[in-house]
């Protein structure tokens, strides 16, 4: 039989080799054999590295037994890291203890900054709900193994195909000289009803013998696969460079080393991206001068295969743990991190980039975040479905319930935001058939055109809108005067939704006879019908009149441009009055351009409450209509 000594010494060369699964193996052996409370911290550790919580969390607790009824001395690392696996195991309020109590006792400061990010994470947890629309699923025992995966990737439309990393087996890899085939490959997958085929490996040309290959992404038109070749050592990576094959229809040319990012570092994790409007290798290395850890760095590409030298993104993405997986699309950054006040060990987190610098990192939240490991995110160009690796609840593990990452496809329930509009006759109530409806967004007080609809035959017009924007529809028919809804937006809508308007468009009755009047540049004519109630900035039914004579005096002399001034009466706060009167002379003028009045030619101006034409002014005591007398809209030309 075995002795402690002789069980003691395989168990220290397999640690120093970094193989920790056989190293817990004659660890537990020892500690089986003469129950050495040194063992102990030895053993919750390499449960802690290989990612079995449960039983981590057993001998974790056994570190903080009291001996001969004495609290034992433990180091701040260890209850950091128990504080860890406390949250990983969702017993937030006892790894909160734990992180205070590192707070209270340890000098270290990087570490109490770790577990003051720590506690952040576990209280958010306790408080955060599952991202709305979000569905995370499995993506099947076809592509997925009691080992983990690593790299998913969706190309094409629709399903397309996955490519991902794999060792492609169930069972324990022991490396006793026989099996020369354990390294990890790049595999592809391709979906067919509903459900993910039987995953086929790439050519040597890429997945070269005597190298695990793996953390393959593409170049945006697919022209490019990027890819890692690495050497491990135990459990842990100690040689990974970063490779491209160029992609000639379903083949792959072989592969050569990229010129640029590799070094004496570990290189990794290659995501393609545009920052400063250049192309950028976006990529994950431990090379010095980092924050910590692995950070996340960018080269430019130069030409040629050669990319200029890695740039550190700096502290406000980078921490003094580990960021690792980019993935790139249009503007923002996804990563993950376990440096950032995460629910989970890696939480997967969000920056955008605004031309000139990154926003702060925002955890993607529960669904996509668990209470373990997250990583590897992508996202397809419509940012709806995508996938994950998780060693989530569920997943198939070789040791354990949570060693291995399988892969996971999202889905994103679309928000369908629609305006419906109907018109009708004001006078009779009925339908108005052959009507043409105007769609308009509204920003910064400009109303810019987005969709036009005629129906001949009916009366309802459909308009599918954009989240998070403002917008007014306008209807017009020959003979009637048009009808404007009031603006509408969809900023915060969370949930699809069907707007309704019913549009009421009156009679236009007979042209009156007009009189010459002879009109002066800068001479202000006043609008006598165009009066607006109190506090309010819609146009009322008797002012299309006025509006209309207006509209055909412009079309008779299409070379004039008018100033159209609104003005309020004295009641209110000034300021107030001024943004009011402004927003009465957009209306106005919106009436207008819908009306086939060029922009350009119509400047809005609001005076507010500056022009007064009576003597009821801010003090006097004036009856309503007196007041209504200076809420009124004029124009005078001025070109």
């Amino acid at each position: 039989k075995a002795t402690y000594s002789t069980m003691i010494t395989p168990a220290e060369e397999a640690m120093a080799n970094e193989d920790y699964y056989n190293a817990l193996d004659w660890y537990e052996k020892a500690y089986d054999e003469r129950s050495d409370r040194d063992l102990i911290p030895i053993i919750a550790d390499l449960h802690f590295k290989l990612r079995d919580y449960q039983r981590a969390e057993n001998f974790y607790k056994r570190v903080f037994r009291k001996v001969r009824g004495k609290d034992p001395e433990v180091a701040p690392e260890v209850r950091f890291n128990y504080g860890v696996i406390l949250k990983t195991r969702e017993k937030y309020d006892e790894a909160i203890e734990q992180f205070q109590s590192v707070l209270a006792n340890s000098t270290d400061a990087k570490l109490k900054d770790l577990a003051e990010l720590q506690i952040t994470g576990a209280e958010m947890a306790k408080v955060l709900r599952p991202v709305p629309r979000l569905r995370v699923e499995n993506a099947g025992n076809e592509v997925n193994t009691r080992f983990s995966e690593y790299s998913a990737y969706l190309t094409g439309e629709g399903d397309g195909e996955l490519y991902f990393a794999s060792f492609n087996r169930d069972d324990v890899i022991v490396l006793d000289g026989k099996d020369q085939d354990y390294h990890a490959k790049i595999y592809k997958s391709t979906k067919t009803k509903e459900e993910w085929g039987e995953p086929t490996p790439l050519g040597e040309n890429v997945n070269r013998g005597g190298f695990h290959t793996a953390n393959q992404t593409f170049s945006k038109d697919g022209r490019q696969m990027y890819f890692t070749r690495q050497q491990i050592t135990g459990n842990e990576v100690t040689e990974s460079k970063i490779y491209v094959s160029e992609v000639v229809g379903a083949n792959f040319n072989p592969a050569t080393e990229v010129v640029g990012v590799n070094g004496n570092w570990i290189a990794k994790h290659p995501s393609i991206g545009e920052l400063f409007g250049k192309e950028v290798m976006f990529f994950v290395s431990d090379m010095a001068g980092g924050e910590g850890g692995f950070d996340i760095y960018y080269a430019t590409y130069k030409g040629d295969g050669v990319y200029a030298d890695p740039v550190n993104l700096g502290p406000k993405i980078n921490t003094a743990a580990d960021e690792v997986t980019p993935f790139y699309r249009e503007g923002t950054l996804y990563f993950s991190s376990n440096g950032h006040p995460g629910i989970g060990g890696f939480d997967i987190f969000s920056s955008f980039w605004n031309g000139t610098t990154w926003s702060e990192p925002k955890n993607m939240g529960k669904g996509y975040n668990t209470n373990v490991d997250d990583k590897y995110f992508m996202i397809d160009k419509e940012g709806y479905h995508g996938t994950l690796l998780s060693n989530r609840e569920g997943t198939k593990s070789a040791h354990g319930k949570t060693c291995c990452d399988d892969i996971y496809e999202f889905t994103i329930e679309k928000i369908e935001l629609d305006a419906v509009v109907g018109t009708f006759n004001a006078e009779t109530g009925k339908p108005l058939l052959n009507s043409s409806v105007q769609l308009f967004e509204l920003t910064d007080n400009q109303m810019t055109p987005v969709d036009e609809q005629s129906n001949e035959t009916g009366n309802v017009f459909a308009f599918p809108l954009l989240q998070n924007k403002s917008y007014v529809a306008i209807a017009i028919r020959d003979g009637f005067y048009p009808d404007t809804t009031e603006v509408f937006n969809t900023v915060g809508l969370k949930e699809s939704k069907k707007m309704e308007f019913r549009l009421r468009l009156r009679p236009v009755p007979p042209e009156p006879e007009f009189e010459d009047v002879i009109v002066t540049i800068n001479e202000p004519i006043r609008l006598n019908n165009i009066y607006y109630d109190f506090d309010d900035d819609k146009i009322l039914p008797d002012a299309e009149k006025d509006l209309g004579d207006l509209k055909n005096l412009m079309e008779e002399y299409p070379a004039i441009k008018i100033e159209l001034s609104s003005h309020t009466d004295a009641r209110g706060n000034d300021d107030y009055n001024q943004d009011l009167s402004q927003r009465r002379a957009n209306s106005a003028k919106a009436w207008l351009v819908a009306n086939g009045i060029a922009d350009e030619r119509i400047v809005p101006k609001g005076y507010g409450e500056t022009q007064i034409l009576n003597e009821c002014v801010n003090g006097v005591t004036c009856t309503d209509e007196e007041h209504r007398f200076n809420r009124r809209t004029e124009f005078k030309i001025i070109e």
